[in-house]
């Protein structure tokens, strides 16, 4: 049994100017790992790269795959990179859980075991933040002081914790944004600050058809032990009322490189754009546009873009392929979770569906959802240069 092929589109622009896709197919960065027992055949568990980074910002233009690149774990030092892990459920050749061991070191990692390698991981920490974003079957997550079951869609903060991975109910697909991280009192890797974890308010409506976003986030409190610091739908939803419907879920924010190891973020105030040398994280439920199509002129959207945070990023005109054309200074690693959705570029568009991914290096486009449900689109911008 092969790595499940995922579809990966990466886009860049033409000799105008124009936004077009440079390619278009199953991600050719699949690495299969051959597990004891297998008797050397395809095993079907290991990693896809999707696009890595060596250096932030990362840069936008270039005519090499950077999905090829050979990359290392957690990230290449000083940046970082998109992969989906494929993991497996247990089977009568799945070997017994390693016992508990003393943590060892592997540079920007640590295990103290508890796993095996087919469908839990060592309990292990690294010296990253991670976006990881469950793309299809289950998998739980455990802390030192929770166990978390998964489901696809949810997203989790993983910020510098130890944790372990167990896919063995139905085995994974997981996608992970994983980037360099700073651990000011070295391997520790301890939460900084004070921050307040933000809650989502109460009795709070959210428009027809959006779905609340779960978001989980994990940190050190103190020296080897992690902790749950949230497990809720997401605290900062903001709204386009042009679009009924619409929805951007806002997840993290990261405000430099390398990251802080910090309790929360919303309280910063980008959404839309990237702090310099940072990230953001959203979620965003798109409903169908026949909804209100023809309703949205260049006001309304301007008003969107301003709402945002990202007056700049609108490229609204009356001679545009869709309404809400922008065009941000960002690398968008965009993962397609529930339904279809069609991203329209200058040159041309191309349907998407769940479990799909692109990779939009700074490119002119819009979402145009012309089926007759909502679509969910996860979105990590990076500061690119």
């Amino acid at each position: 049994m092969a790595l499940t092929p995922i579809r990966r589109v990466v886009t860049g622009n033409d000799e105008r100017g124009r936004s077009k896709v440079v390619w278009d197919g199953p991600s050719p960065g699949a690495h299969e790992t051959q597990l004891p027992g297998a008797g050397g055949k395809v095993t079907g568990r290991g990693h896809t790269d999707f696009w890595v980074w060596r250096e932030t910002p990362p840069r936008l233009d270039g005519a090499e795959d950077a999905g090829t690149w050979d990359d290392e774990f957690p990230c290449p030092v000083g940046g970082g990179h998109l992969r989906v892990v494929h993991w497996l459920a247990k089977t009568a050749e799945s070997p017994p859980n390693d016992p508990y061991k003393a943590p060892a070191s592997h540079g920007r990692t640590w295990d103290r075991g508890g796993g095996n390698q087919y469908n839990r991981s060592y309990m292990h920490k690294t010296r990253s933040v991670d976006y990881g974003i469950l793309l299809s079957g289950e998998r739980v997550m455990e802390l030192d002081d929770h166990t978390l079951t998964l489901k696809p869609g949810d997203v989790v903060i993983d910020v510098g914790a130890w944790h372990l991975w167990d896919s063995s109910k139905t085995g994974c697909l997981m996608a992970f944004d994983m980037f360099d991280a700073e651990f000011v009192d070295g391997p520790a890797g301890t939460a900084q600050g004070n921050d307040k974890p933000m809650r989502a308010p109460e009795n709070r409506q959210l428009p027809p058809g959006v779905k609340p976003q779960r978001r989980v986030v994990a940190i050190d409190r103190e020296a080897g032990k992690s902790n749950l610091v949230g497990d809720g739908p997401s605290p900062d939803v903001r709204v386009d009322p042009a679009r009924p419907g619409f929805a951007l879920q806002r997840m993290w924010v990261v405000d430099g490189s390398p990251a802080k190891i910090v309790y929360e973020t919303l309280h910063l105030p980008e959404v839309l754009l990237p702090p310099s040398r940072g990230s953001v994280l959203n979620v965003f439920t798109f409903p169908p546009d026949a909804a209100w199509e023809g309703k949205a002129g260049e006001r309304e959207v301007r008003a969107y873009f301003q709402a945002v945070g990202a007056p700049g990023a609108c490229s609204w005109s009356a001679q545009a392929p869709h309404p809400y054309m922008q065009r941000t200074r960002t690398l968008d690693l965009c993962m397609v979770t529930e339904g279809e959705i069609v991203l329209v570029l200058d040159t041309g568009e191309v349907t998407l569906k769940a479990g799909e991914i692109v990779i939009q290096r700074g490119t002119q486009h819009a979402w145009n959802n012309r089926s007759g449900k909502p679509a969910v689109v996860v979105i990590a911008s990076h500061d690119a240069a």
